[in-house]
């Protein structure tokens, strides 16, 4: 091995001799050998990365970090990465018994237990965290309506406009910007609440880690299918899932079955079963079944054509969670929007309603739900003495967009 002096390495590589002389006491030339006072430095040495440089990058990483820990309690389950059966111990391994509960109290809610929901994040609603207490408000709000706690629920939202309001007089991080974004669109797009003065959440996607950035794409195609778009509240929805590296399971049932309702809309059942299927084989292992009882009357037939027979004790558990939460949603949204969404139809009826109202004819309609055209056009006559209605023209004013 030939060598060189520090003073040749420095005109080869175009620095100071005291910038190699630092290089040499960090130990950052490898087989560089001291000789006394001097040192030899081998020939084919290369010039190591500026210590500067690395310094920044170790300063962007600890940022990184410190930024991943900022959005750590916004919903640490519907972000986890686990496989289907296996949330339980996801959060038992969770490394703070404050995450661990905030997570407890979130698969509460996914399970459709709305009275523990509200129990474990209740003690956070006024958390210092700030992603920790976005997410108890999210909760609670949320897992109020179907216990027809509506008060409560009218004090989350109030709550939690409060907070938004308030981050928005401060200096935020990008990341603390997309976490209010997709807090307040959960809370308008889901309550299917007026959309128009609120801003996209598109430009925040890139702060969100990735499960959380799953189900922000799925509530913008619910934004979308809202607005009627069914084919781009799909593609949004397909490509989301396409691009998962490692599957995300909440966002990606909720992703599955908002492409299911998008394939209704467009009659394209056998597609929608496909997903709608998909988004059960996910769920069902750790007994996710409140998303599958918020979207019956959007899945138009989904849940009784798959389930009804093939999971008759899931299929009741989610008919009756649709029942609790269709009612709370129903006592904020009817108010807020001044629209009045039908509250008095039982869920076939509710159904019906739905595919009649998009253009199903009575025979199409008894196909998807295996009954008779007799026993359909029965159920429309007793939906629009129920609704004080005579045509179906009439029905877009009760179901529904």
């Amino acid at each position: 091995m030939t060598f060189m002096t520090v003073q040749q390495a420095a005109e080869k590589w175009g620095v100071s001799v005291r910038q190699v002389q630092r290089l040499l006491a960090a130990e950052r030339i490898p087989d560089a050998q001291r000789h006394g006072r001097t040192w030899l430095i081998p020939t084919d040495a290369q010039k190591p990365e500026d210590i500067r440089k690395e310094r920044n990058k170790d300063a962007k990483e600890v940022s990184e970090l410190q930024e991943t820990h900022e959005l750590a309690y916004l919903l640490p389950v519907m972000n986890g990465e686990f496989a289907p059966g296996e949330i339980s111990t996801y959060i038992e391994n969770l490394p703070e018994e404050k995450l661990r509960q905030i997570a407890w109290a979130e698969y509460a809610y996914f399970k459709g237990d709305g009275a523990e929901a509200v129990r474990r994040s209740e003690p956070f609603l006024n958390s210092e965290i700030l992603s920790l207490r976005l997410t108890a408000l999210i909760l609670f709000t949320f897992a109020n309506l179907p216990l027809g706690h509506i008060h409560q629920t009218h004090f989350g939202m109030e709550q939690l406009q409060e907070l938004l309001k308030e981050m928005r007089k401060n200096t935020l991080t990008p990341q603390q910007e997309a976490m209010g974004m997709f807090v307040l669109s959960i809370h308008r797009v889901l309550l299917h609440l007026p959309l128009d003065d609120m801003p996209s959440i598109e430009p925040h996607l890139r702060h969100l880690p990735r499960g959380l950035r799953a189900f922000a794409c799925y509530v913008m195609a619910h934004k979308v299918y809202l607005e009627g778009d069914y084919g781009r509240a799909l593609g949004i929805a397909e490509t989301a899932l396409m691009i998962q590296d490692r599957p995300v399971v909440i966002s990606s049932v909720y992703l599955h079955l908002v492409a299911a309702m998008s394939l209704m809309a467009m009659k394209r059942t056998e597609q929608a079963k496909t997903h709608f299927m998909a988004a059960w084989e996910l769920a069902q292992p750790d007994d996710l079944l409140e998303g599958f009882g918020e979207h019956h009357g959007l899945l138009h037939g989904l849940i009784e054509t798959c389930l009804q027979d093939a999971y008759p004790e899931d299929y009741r558990r989610i008919i009756a969670i649709t029942y609790s939460y269709s009612a709370g949603w129903r006592k904020v949204h009817n108010p807020e929007t001044g629209e009045n969404v039908a509250d008095n139809l039982t869920t076939t009826e509710f159904t019906i309603a739905m595919l009649a109202n998009r253009g199903w004819t009575n025979a199409e309609i008894a196909a998807h739900l295996r009954l008779s055209e007799h026993t359909v056009k029965r159920y429309v006559s007793e939906i629009y003495q129920k609704l004080g209605i005579s045509s179906r023209k009439q029905l877009q004013q009760f179901m529904l967009r």
